[in-house]
């Protein structure tokens, strides 16, 4: 067997809608409060896609951003992978109309289904294909538009999505950058807990589950916030620890943007400054799969990563599932 490449970004893009949602604006929909948001959730405005949009769209937007800045040309990356849970359709995979939408022929291409965890987990999965040779570049693409399946009742939940896509392109980088380590794990037990129950073969699309919001998302709140700010900061220790590190290594940490509760409670358990932590919820909400691609996006944009800066990932969502990388950052 041939010797591991090193993989890592070499470079990124993010798209998201032009239409803004304020506090106030919800203020008109629902029963809540500007203050209520901001303190609970740190959010203060979110994007809500066109309505003529989908998901590939953003997603293929993105993707040409992150082409761009590394100079190539679709038919130069040899794997798309797209992290969602709001696909254009049931099948065929987003990831295919993305190809499509680029002009990347004959490009494989699948989606990936790991909930607000998923991009990492594509990031996972590209660096395998990268570092062992079987593919040079690989795009992942972290896209949903949660808007369309929140329940704009639930004054609970509708609060904190947002719509947004962001993207990378893996490739082999110089030694001693690029991704060092994962820590990737999954606890079905919790899968009542984050969901859309209807749409599937469990459960099909009738009137009866759209008039009582099945098809919408489901969150229980408060399991969900004990098991996020748990799981962050475990992920977070396990990985640096595989790669022989200690938390005064890090010099970025860019968590899910879902709550800037869950995001402090991991910090205070690292022990971490704040300027080693890069947060923009309070701009777009919780994006899911797209929320750390855009934030890495916007923090090399204003400066906060340079090359060889270690760089931390940490994702939680729907499954139970969580996620977490190290990387050296390589441009």
């Amino acid at each position: 067997m041939s010797e591991l490449r090193c993989a890592g970004i070499i470079s990124i893009g993010s798209a998201v809608p032009e239409k803004v949602l304020s506090n106030a604006d919800l203020e008109k929909i629902v029963d809540t409060t500007d203050e209520w948001i901001r303190t609970r959730t740190g959010i203060l405005e979110r994007r809500i896609a066109d309505d003529d949009k989908a998901t590939s769209d953003y997603a293929a937007e993105a993707a040409r951003a992150a082409l761009d800045k590394a100079k190539l040309t679709p038919n130069d990356i040899d794997l798309i992978i797209v992290a969602t849970v709001t696909g254009d359709m049931p099948f065929p995979a987003t990831a295919s109309i993305v190809q499509n939408a680029l002009g990347a022929d004959k490009v494989p291409a699948f989606d990936l289904g790991a909930g607000c965890s998923g991009w990492v987990y594509g990031l996972s999965v590209a660096n395998a294909y990268v570092s062992s040779g079987i593919y040079d570049r690989v795009l992942v693409i972290g896209a949903d538009l949660l808007s369309r399946v929140t329940n704009w009742t639930d004054r609970s939940t509708c609060v904190l999505f947002g719509d947004g896509a962001g993207a990378a392109v893996v490739a082999p980088v110089e030694d001693g950058l690029g991704m060092l380590g994962f820590e990737l794990g999954s606890d079905g037990s919790g899968a009542e807990v984050l969901k859309i129950e209807a749409g599937g073969s469990r459960f099909p699309c009738t009137c009866e589950a759209v008039e009582n919001y099945r098809n919408k998302i489901f969150m229980a709140g408060s399991e969900v916030f004990k098991f996020a700010v748990r799981i962050q900061g475990e992920a977070v220790e396990r990985v640096i620890a595989k790669c022989g590190m200690t938390t005064a290594d890090i010099d970025l940490m860019v968590p899910h943007q879902a709550n800037v509760r869950i995001i402090d409670s991991a910090v205070n358990r690292l022990g971490l400054p704040p300027e080693k932590i890069f947060v923009n919820l309070h701009k777009y909400g919780n994006t899911s799969a797209a929320s750390i691609p855009i934030a890495l996006d916007e923090a090399l944009q204003e400066g906060r990563i340079k090359k060889g800066d270690t760089v931390v990932v940490v994702g939680f969502g729907a499954g139970l599932t969580w996620a977490a990388g190290v990387m050296k950052w390589a441009y």
